[in-house]
């Protein structure tokens, strides 16, 4: 009985450290962000909720969050420039161009997420995910319905 008890408590005890240790590390991961970034990202997308920021590279940031009831993502420099915003949308918001162009070279696809990725450089571009099997294929489209590659 008592070597039942131990087991059950060690499990709470190794759970317990794990949980720590991975709160530990997002705060951690974090407090690293450059100042920059983050008064950038408050600066541009005021009243943001459920931030969740992670290192892309050694000199990028990706938030994740819920701004104006929608889901998106920003990419920043580590010095606090704005990069690119990803916005959920849907296949019907699409311009006319990009959903014609899309049916015609994809017809019977399965679009798994659509989203609208503004840019630093004043682009915009349209992402469609397809189901291909198992995995994902991201296409992406200019507004007049060019397919491009990244």
């Amino acid at each position: 009985m008592s070597i039942t008890f131990n087991l059950i408590e060690m499990k709470k005890i190794i759970f317990l450290a794990m949980t720590l240790i991975f709160v530990n590390a997002i705060s951690f991961a974090q407090s690293k962000m450059p100042n920059a970034v983050k008064t950038a990202f408050d600066q541009k997308f005021k009243n943001a909720t459920k931030v969740k920021w992670d290192k892309e590279s050694l000199h990028e940031y990706e938030a994740e969050f819920q701004w104006q009831g929608l889901n998106y993502s920003a990419n920043f420099s580590d010095t606090g420039k704005w990069l690119e915003t990803e916005s959920q949308s849907s296949f019907t918001q699409l311009p006319d161009k990009v959903q014609n162009a899309f049916n015609s070279s994809h017809k019977g696809a399965i679009v798994k997420a659509v989203a609208k990725i503004e840019t630093s450089k004043g682009e915009n571009k349209y992402e469609v995910e397809i189901k291909n099997g198992v995995s994902t294929i991201e296409l992406f489209y200019t507004p007049d319905g060019k397919e491009v590659k990244e």
